[in-house]
């Protein structure tokens, strides 16, 4: 079982760089200092919303459908990715952070009632919001 390589160092939260590199098939190993693509970085959860963005070809109305949230939490997760990837989001493209945090309140909320999640991870959303 192959398991994803952590992007940020768990004692400072700094990026983490691969300082080796095996061959499973003739064990060659190679030793520098790597680093790993951005979108490798990403949590896995940002990841997943990046496959269906691509999926969906950009469009905002699609990605709705497809994850089954409102405009505003897809352009706020679209948000969290750009500025994971370490790029500037123009002021005006971005959605206010009070809209975005209530429309992810009533999402969660929904989803609860809907019986998708438990009210243990409804709260731990909400308090991550």
């Amino acid at each position: 079982m192959k398991y994803k390589a952590p992007g940020k160092c768990p004692v400072c939260g700094e990026k983490l760089s691969i300082t080796k590199l095996n061959c499973p098939k003739c064990s060659t190993s190679i030793e520098g200092d790597f680093q790993p693509c951005e979108f490798c970085r990403l949590p896995e959860e940002d990841l997943d919303f990046v496959k269906v963005f691509i999926k969906c070809r950009g469009n905002i109305k699609d990605v709705e459908k497809e994850l089954g949230i409102s405009y505003p939490t897809v352009r706020g997760k679209l948000d969290a990715v750009i500025k994971a990837l370490g790029l500037e989001i123009p002021a005006k493209d971005t959605v206010k952070d009070k809209d975005l945090k209530e429309s992810a309140k009533m999402e969660i909320l929904e989803q609860l009632s809907k019986g998708e999640i438990t009210a243990k991870e409804a709260t731990e959303k909400i308090k991550n919001l």
